[in-house]
Parts: C-alpha cells; structure tokens; sequence
C-alpha cells in the first residue's frame, strides 16, 4: 500500500482547501452536530450550503462529468471527505441523494432519468429518500411487502415503510416494491421513483433519543407512479439493492472514518483545558489509557478503509470486507461518545453547557450506530460466514 499522493492528486487538495477556506461558513464550529430536522432556519442553512458547494463545483465529487460530478477518483474523494472534515464544514443536506440515489439513477437509470433527476439532485433543489425497511422487514429486505400494481401506464402501490431518514423533508423517495407476489424472495422486486407529494403518501414522523424526528413511517395508500418512473427492470429491483447498498457503504466509508478524527480532535482540545482536582486531566491514568484507545480505534478505522481502497483501485469489486469497517467505526464511534460525556462529570446530564450540547447530542445519538445500516449481530454474521468462511449458525 502507497501512502503517498500524486501531483495531481496534491494539486486536487490545495484546490480544496483554497474553496474551503473561503467558503466554509464561519458558524459552521458552532454547529459541528447540525440536522435538518432541528429548525426550519437549521433546513435553510445545510440547503443553502450545498448550493454553494454545487455552485463552487464540488457536490457529486466523484459523479462523472457528463452527470454534472467533478469525475474526482476514488483517492481524491477520500481527500474531499478528509479535508470537509478537517474545515468543519457541515454536511450536505441532500446526502442520501448524492452518495445513494443519484449514483443509483447514474447506473440503471434510462438518460430521460438522468436528464429530469441529477442536476436536481446536485443542487440540492430536490431532496431524496430511500423507501426500504419495513415493519418485518429490516435486515431482512428480501421479504418486503409493499406491493406495486400494474393499471395502464402507472403502478399502484401499497404499504407501509419504517425507519425512513429524511422522508418529513424529502421531495423523492428511491422505493423498494414487491411487483410479482408468486417470485422467490429476492425477485419479484423493482425499485421506483416516487413523487413524495403524490396523493396517498402519509408520513409520521418518529421522535428519537435526540429529541429529533430523524426516521420517519412512511405510509402508501393507492399511490399511482408512472412507469416511466421505474429504474431499471421490472421485477429485477434486486440488483438496484445490492447497487446502491454498495455505493452507500463506498461513499460514506470515508466520510465516518474522518468525521471520527475530527471528533478525537476536538475532545482531545477539551482534555488539554481541563483540570480535576488542581491536576491537568490530560495526566489522569484512565483518561490517557482511553483515549489511547480512540486513537489507535480511529487509526485502524482508517487503514482498513485504506485497504479497502488499494483493492477498489485493483480492480477488485467491493465485497463483503465492508462490513468490517462499519461495524468497528460504529463501536469505536460509541466508545469515544461515552468517554466525552465520562469527563464532563454531573455536568454531562445538561444538555446545554458550555459545548452547547455537542456532546451530550454525539453520546446519544451514537447509540443508533450499531443499528443503522445494519446491526452489529448481523455484520459479525456477515464477517464471519462471508470473510472469515465459518459455517453458518442453526
């Protein structure tokens, strides 16, 4: 494994850092655990921000650049997320579109497709979701239930999704039907483009530890969608899964692994200014040990993800090695959230202090990571049958 970088791969970054510097919104410190659900100014702010980025020429990094993207490689998107992380800049509001969805459409979708959807998607104008998981249908995403109809020119669907992120905001909705009842399992899906104004679609928010309606219900009752809006076969959604669940685990790798860097940074700036008992906290013996810890976690995080890469560069296409990554930065990410609130003392329980409640937000919120994409039972599942080739459990 190389870790050095080429000119022109040096020359992408100073181009970067040059943008970010001047663009990056001054608040942004203040504002290191924003979520559009928090306000509709907080909404405002992350789409107006990504405006600039498309405008400057950035979002969709790595898209090619006939769709609009930049056609950065893979070493230069993982400079993108490590200096977005290294300038604080916030996250992009449409991020489901831009790492998911669009690259999605790019791969299975007709050019009428492209056409109507990926400048929108760039720009941030129109803001994605995904319709997968459903009440007894998580981990388990082959035996979805919603169902999709043929009558004339337009599929009529019905169901109900659960755990849907962003669907209280998002224009589109990249959904998951069942169009052949009598198929196996995994056929008998297709993926469609849903309008999520269209009459029929309820949405309820869900309120979580965070105070936040960050998931949704989402409910579909007699929903017509063109078939025009169908992306790619019919009947054959399952290659759409397995499509953008790649390009989920590829896009976001990354992104997490430096978000994780930028987070041991910060508390590590917090322990230099502390004291306890007249001692720098910095000197206590648990302290150091732990955050020994999060370095060398945040270190092999990042390696692994390095090897990851060496292989994409390879030719190798990803495979089920991903799962390690997510798994460890998921645990690792929750060790490091415990240990900033430990250090708080009885002042951890205000949620705003004088760190306006970073880090009572990034402790609960972390408890999600070892259940969003994918629990960590069924990664260690995945690691162990199909990385470490052990037999399969009764």
């Amino acid at each position: 494994m190389d870790f050095t970088f080429t000119p022109q791969q040096e020359a992408f970054r100073q181009e970067l850092r040059s943008w970010l510097s001047t663009h990056v919104p001054p608040e942004s410190g203040q504002l290191r655990h924003l979520q559009p659900q928090a306000s509709p100014d907080d909404l405002k702010f992350l789409k107006d921000w990504q405006k600039t980025v498309y405008e400057g020429g950035w979002a969709g990094v790595s898209w090619p650049k006939e769709y609009g993207g930049r056609g950065a490689s893979l070493v230069e998107r993982m400079i993108f997320d490590q200096e977005m992380a290294a300038h604080k800049a916030p996250g992009l509001m449409n991020v489901l579109g831009l790492e998911i969805v669009g690259p999605t459409i790019i791969t299975h979708g007709s050019e009428a497709q492209k056409q109507r959807y990926l400048s929108k998607i760039l720009s941030g104008e129109e803001v994605w979701s995904q319709g997968y998981s459903e009440p007894n249908s998580g981990s388990d995403l082959g035996s979805l239930q919603t169902r999709a109809e043929e009558d004339g020119d337009d599929f009529i669907v019905n169901g109900q999704k659960v755990w849907t992120s962003l669907a209280n905001y998002a224009d589109w909705c990249l959904l998951l039907v069942r169009t052949n009842p009598d198929a196996p399992k995994h056929q008998g899906i297709s993926a469609l483009l849903v309008d999520m104004k269209s009459p029929g679609v309820t949405i309820q928010p869900l309120r979580t530890m965070t105070g936040e309606s960050e998931f949704n219900e989402v409910f579909f009752e007699d929903v017509r969608v063109p078939k025009a809006q169908l992306l790619g076969e019919k009947d054959h959604g399952w290659r759409v899964i397995i499509t953008s669940l790649m390009f989920e685990r590829q896009g976001l790798g990354f992104y997490f692994t430096f978000a994780m860097q930028r987070t041991y940074q910060d508390l590590q700036q917090e322990i230099r200014a502390e004291t306890r008992y007249g001692e720098p906290l910095k000197d206590a013996p648990t302290v150091r040990q732990r955050m020994a810890q999060a370095y060398i976690d945040s270190e092999v995080l990042k390696l692994n993800n390095y090897r990851a890469l060496t292989k994409l560069l390879r030719g190798t296409p990803p495979g089920a090695e991903g799962s390690i990554a997510k798994l460890h930065w998921a645990e690792s990410n929750q060790r490091l959230q415990e240990l900033a609130v430990d250090i708080q003392g009885p002042y951890a329980q205000l949620y705003q202090d004088g760190s306006n409640g970073y880090w009572q937000y990034g402790f609960v919120r972390s408890k999600a990571n070892t259940i969003e994409g994918g629990t960590s039972e069924i990664l260690r599942n995945i690691i162990a049958e199909r990385v470490l080739e052990m037999p399969k459990g009764r």
